[in-house]
This record gives structure tokens, C-alpha cells and sequence, in this order.
């Protein structure tokens, strides 16, 4: 008989109550990862959100139970199940990006981010899909799509995409596979799907988390972060991986900022707090989306903050898409050298080659980002790609700093459309659901960027908006019909 999906009151608690939980006897974290893994039973064929099953994850929270009961360990994440995406390395476990060409490619340790995930007690339950290397195989590939991992779908509307390319670590979250994933972005690729599934994700300052151990695109832009159910949430998971790493340079300074999320969240920062609010809408904007944001600012001016009237200057030259392309292939050829043995295919040439001669199964797609990053010859363009790297970080920089002026504190924005500005900067952003269409009831969300290193005042403000604006439901409420394969009869 097929398991059936039942809601519960686990869906509408934030990570404390789930430890107030542990800690009160009301669950085990056994308990609770056994919930998860029939949830992926249950859902998982049909949203393809989950990739790969970690079989240690019940002997882990059996261990999460003793030292509870032995006083040994406590903490927000501890024996909480967890689903980080499949670009990142889990020891034993493949790291595939979701390409037929990596299917085999199993790290012998784990990143860093997962070292202080299992070092907070937190229980890795899964590895989510993603749209193919973090897409960046082809321009024309659907977000949440992989040869491996076949089709991530939304739960809020399945005709709709799930956004990416962080997919299936959000439908994950949404259905409640987990309380919370850690995605990756290069640009957009938590902040988008997080909107589309009406959640909270937040890209983190460059360098905040480590990116060793990370399937990569660009050093310079690439990041893992959270995506939770609520800010809280999203503001625990992201103290518990960040940090300095010695094996990445970036995070060097990155304690003072990571201390901060050690510390309990401002619940009334908005009060008082100066805000930068982009109100010109573009192409995309709907009737929808602005009511929604407009509802939201009135709710920020009613918790205390002051809201100014900002426009967004357009940037110079946007070269962003050649940083990527230079960067993508040397560092790729790293991270699959310092996989050793354990490495299918040793270079972004060789991955490109196996999938061409795999094309029927491997490129439903095409590869145009692999052949483009492939067709360049780093020595020659070194100078030409130093010039580019070094007029986004000029442009989009003062694109940001003129925007905020001299006293305002944060950027408001109409959603992940602006997500860029953030990404290639290396500053935080934080997405967080801001209402829901009232034609389609799909998912609309409001977004917060600030300047680097700021990461825990930045998750205080999307606090306030929150508590201030409560309006995030569950899929199965917004998209009953979808749900109803799922029931008893």
C-alpha cells in the first residue's frame, strides 16, 4: 500500500520548536529523520526533489539521541534533519551536479560547510537534484532539469518552474522533506527558487561559507547558503556553516560576521531602521507582484522603518557571463584534481567530451556554456578577463552604493529580479515570501541586499518583515488538487 501524505505540526514550526521538542521527549531525532525519509517516499517520485538517500542518516540520529540524553551536546541544529544539494560533497556519497558524466564521482571527505553541519549536530538525510551544474551546462536548459536527476517540480504549481538551480533543495523545504537545505548560488540560484516556492533563502557575503568541497562555476561569485521555511530558520542553518576555512582564502575574514549569527536575531530591527525602496518596475512586474510589494513595504513602514525612494542606475557593461566562462573550467579542474582517483573525468574537457560521446542520454540541452568556457585561452585573455572582473566589481558596486547613499542601511526590491546586483558584488542577500498572486496563487517575494558582512543584521531586518507580514503557507493549502493523489481514500 503507498504511503500517504499527511501534514502535521512539525510543518508549522520553526527549528526551535522542533528543539524544544527534542529536548521536552515530545520526538527523538530518530523520530524525526524517519519522518523525512517517509516523506520522501511518499512525495519524492513525484516532485523529484531528492537525489540520493544518505544511508548512515538513521545511525546518526540514534547518535544525535544519545548524546542528548548524556548531556553531551545541544544546539539549534542538533539532530535536525538536513538536505544540502547535490553539488556539494557528502563523504561516500556521489557529488554529481546532477550530470551523467559524475554519477560514480564520490568524495572521500566532506566539504567544510558539512563538517560544522554534522559538527552542530545537524543529521544529513539527503542530497537534493539541481538543475545540471548548477546551470551551467547550457543556456536553454528548464531550471530544476538534469540528465541524472531528470525534473524537479513546484508543489505550488507544477506547470510552473520551480526556479534554479537550487530546485530540488527547495522543493525539499516546501514539501517538508526537511526544515531546511543549503543551496548554492553563482547568481540567483537560491534566491530564485526560494521565491518561486515561497521561501526564505539567503545568499551569503562572498566568503562568509566556505566553497571548498563545492561543485564549481566561479570563485568569484559562487556561495553556499540557506533555505528554510522562515528567517529564523534560514539565519541557524547559515551560523552553523560559516566560518573561516584554511583551504579557502575568501573566508579569511569571516569570523567577526559569523560570530554575529551566533547571536540571537534583533526581532525589532526594522525600528528606525533607513531602507533604500526600488518602486520603478520594468518588464516582468505584474499587477500581482506590485500589489504584493506594496503591501510589504506598508507593513516594513509600520514596524519603524523609513523608507526612501530609490532608482537603480544602470551599470556601464555588464561582463559578467565572460567572468563565468573564464573562471569555470580552472576551477572545475581543480575541484575534480583534488578528488584524485575518486574523479570520473578529470577536467571540464574530458566532462564535455563524455557527454558528447553520451549525447543521447547527457545533452537533451546542448553544453554552450562548457564549449564556451573551453574555447578560451586563459593565458591570452588573463589581462582582458582582470579588466571585465574588475568593471562588474566597479559598476555594480557603485550601482549598489549610490543606491543605498550615505545613511540608508539595506536595499528593497521587488522580488529576485535584481538578484545580480548581489551576486556579483559578494553581497548578501536574503529573499522572503511577500504574498501570492490572487489570479494564479503563485508565489511572490519580497528581496533585502545589504553590504558585506552584514549577513546577521540583514536576517534581523527580513525578521521584522516577517513578523510584521506573516503571510507564507504551505503548498498543499495553495495547491490543494496536487495533494490530493497523496490522501487517503
Amino acid at each position: 500500500m503507498p504511503l500517504v501524505f499527511e501534514p502535521d505540526e512539525l510543518d508549522e514550526l520553526a527549528l526551535p520548536g522542533w528543539s524544544e521538542g527534542l529536548a521536552a521527549g515530545r520526538w527523538t531525532s530518530r523520530a524525526l529523520v524517519e519522518r523525512s525519509l517517509e516523506r520522501i517516499e511518499a512525495l519524492n517520485g513525484h516532485f523529484g526533489a531528492v537525489r540520493w538517500v544518505l544511508a548512515d542518516c538513521r545511525e546518526r540520529a540514534d547518535a544525535s539521541d544519545e548524546a542528548r540524553r548524556s548531556g553531551a551536546r545541544s544546539g539549534p541544529l542538533e539532530g535536525i534533519p538536513v538536505v544540502v544539494k547535490d553539488n556539494i560533497d557528502v563523504a561516500g556519497v556521489p557529488t554529481t551536479g546532477g550530470a551523467l558524466a559524475l554519477e560514480h564521482s564520490v568524495p572521500g571527505r566532506d566539504a567544510p560547510l558539512v563538517e560544522r553541519l554534522r559538527g552542530a549536530g545537524a543529521v544529513i538525510v539527503a542530497k537534493a537534484n539541481l538543475t545540471e551544474m548548477a546551470n551551467f551546462l547550457t543556456d536553454r536548459m528548464p531550471s530544476g532539469y538534469s540528465s541524472l536527476g531528470g525534473q524537479v517540480l513546484n508543489p505550488y504549481d507544477t506547470s510552473v518552474t520551480p526556479g534554479g538551480s537550487s530546485s530540488g533543495s527547495a522543493t525539499a523545504v516546501a514539501l517538508g522533506l526537511a526544515p531546511v537545505a543549503v543551496g548554492t548560488e553563482t547568481d540567483g540560484s537560491i534566491i530564485n527558487p526560494s521565491e518561486h516556492q515561497s521561501l526564505v533563502g539567503m545568499k551569503p557575503t562572498l566568503g562568509l561559507v566556505s566553497r571548498t568541497g563545492i561543485l564549481p562555476i566561479a570563485p568569484s561569485q559562487d556561495t553556499a547558503g540557506p533555505i528554510a521555511r522562515s528567517v529564523l530558520d534560514a539565519a541557524l542553518l547559515l551560523g552553523a556553516i560559516a566560518g573561516p576555512d584554511a583551504r579557502d582564502p575568501a573566508t579569511a575574514g569571516s569570523g567577526p560576521a559569523a560570530s554575529q549569527l551566533a547571536v540571537p536575531l534583533d526581532d525589532s530591527a526594522l525600528g528606525g531602521a533607513r531602507l533604500a525602496v526600488v518602486r520603478s518596475f520594468g518588464e516582468g512586474y505584474s499587477e500581482a507582484r506590485q500589489a504584493c510589494y506594496a503591501a510589504a513595504l506598508e507593513a516594513l513602514a509600520s514596524a519603524g522603518a523609513e523608507l526612501t525612494d530609490v532608482r537603480l542606475p544602470k551599470t556601464a557593461e555588464d561582463d559578467e557571463l565572460a567572468v563565468l566562462h573564464h573562471e569555470f573550467a580552472p576551477a572545475l579542474d581543480a575541484y575534480l584534481a583534488a578528488l584524485g582517483d575518486r574523479a570520473p573525468v578529470r577536467s571540464l574537457a574530458q566532462l564535455r567530451d563524455w557527454n558528447a560521446a553520451h549525447a543521447e542520454a547527457a545533452l537533451k540541452f546542448g553544453q554552450s556554456h562548457v564549449d564556451a568556457a573551453l574555447a578560451i585561452d586563459h593565458d591570452a585573455a588573463r589581462i582582458e578577463y582582470l579588466e571585465a572582473r574588475q568593471r562588474d566589481l566597479l559598476n555594480v558596486g557603485a550601482v549598489l552604493e549610490e543606491a543605498l547613499g550615505e545613511h540608508c542601511e539595506a536595499l528593497v526590491l521587488p522580488g529576485w529580479h535584481h538578484c545580480g546586483l548581489a551576486a556579483q558584488s559578494g553581497w548578501p542577500s536574503i529573499v522572503v515570501p511577500a504574498g501570492y498572486s490572487e489570479r494564479t496563487r503563485r508565489p511572490i517575494g519580497l528581496m533585502l541586499v545589504a553590504r558585506p558582512w552584514t549577513d546577521a543584521r540583514l536576517a534581523s531586518l527580513a525578521l521584522g518583515l516577517e513578523r510584521a507580514r506573516p503571510v507564507r503557507r504551505p503548498p498543499w493549502e495553495i495547491n490543494p488538487a496536487e495533494f490530493r493523489r497523496f490522501a487517503a481514500h
